[in-house]
């Protein structure tokens, strides 16, 4: 089974500490998010500490990542047939793929060296490298594995147009909001071990047609996605040091969550509920 404790890098979220939409402990004692909607905490929360905006992001997580989708629920649940997994494989191929294309827009808006060094890993961690495998590649291996045509994948066709609308808007995102914008957006990487740890033992446990070789990616994200946390998370607690700025990492990421989300919206509505769209990719009858 997974292990259901959220990590980043080698901390726990405590999401026990979050009680309705009041955090309690010693970091937001007394302030409430009462305010926040689907697209911002709300004018009223003014977080005065780097540690206020670190609780209130993984309340953000707890309560809004992608993990809590009724789709994952039945993707991992082994609800789905074959040809909704390959419908969910074939439009996640266009997330991943785009990610070091957004990598190398977060890398362009920052003249410091350092930061430019410290997330260019990124792209190769998904791109690969000579001799090396990617992220990409290993998303391939499952799309294949799962029998869709790698032609056909790469092409970006038969994906859903909200999938489409929403992995464009991540990208044009980073390039118009602020550096510190850019990479607060990537901190739904905090919440993400745990649902790779959910969709590795659950699609193993549920589905005849999934194998360990194929599951490689989320294998590999393991270890990738702490790190780069822990470092996005470290980043925007020193740069965001006015109640302003803690509003605006909160807010993007929001958005990021709503990214994520409304992908599986899409993947719902086509795929389980029956409304695939003309020209999208259609699963074989079984």
């Amino acid at each position: 089974m997974a292990d259901t404790s959220r990590r980043n890098g080698d901390r726990a979220v405590n999401a026990a500490s979050m009680t309705g939409k009041t955090l309690t402990g010693k970091t937001l004692t007394g302030k409430t998010l009462t305010g926040m909607t689907a697209l911002s905490i709300g004018k009223d929360l003014k977080l005065t500490s780097a540690e206020e905006l670190e609780a209130t992001l993984r309340h953000i997580g707890a309560t809004r990542y992608h993990s809590l989708h009724p789709f994952h629920k039945l993707l991992h649940g082994g609800k789905l047939n074959k040809g909704q997994v390959q419908a969910w494989a074939l439009n996640r191929y266009y997330y991943q793929s785009t990610i070091p294309i957004k990598d190398a827009v977060v890398i362009s808006r920052f003249r410091d060296r350092a930061t430019r060094l410290e997330w260019r890993h990124r792209i190769e961690d998904h791109d690969g490298d000579v001799g090396s495998e990617g992220g990409i590649e290993r998303w391939l291996k499952l799309t294949e594995g799962l029998g869709l045509d790698t032609a056909y994948v790469e092409s970006t066709e038969g994906i859903l147009p909200a999938t489409r609308f929403a992995v464009e808007a991540y990208v044009h995102y980073c390039r118009e909001k602020s550096p510190l914008e850019a990479i607060a957006s990537s901190l739904t990487e905090l919440f993400a071990p745990n649902l790779h740890e959910e969709r590795i033992s659950g699609m193993l446990e549920h589905y005849d047609f999934v194998n360990s070789d194929i599951m490689s990616y989320f294998k590999r994200r393991l270890a990738q996605a702490p790190r780069d946390a822990g470092f996005a998370l470290d980043y925007v607690k020193a740069h965001a040091t006015t109640p302003e700025q803690r509003a605006q990492v909160c807010n993007a990421l929001i958005f990021k969550t709503n990214v994520l989300w409304v992908q599986l919206d899409a993947l719902q509505h086509a795929y389980v509920e029956g409304n695939i769209p003309p020209g999208a990719f259609v699963p074989k009858a079984s």
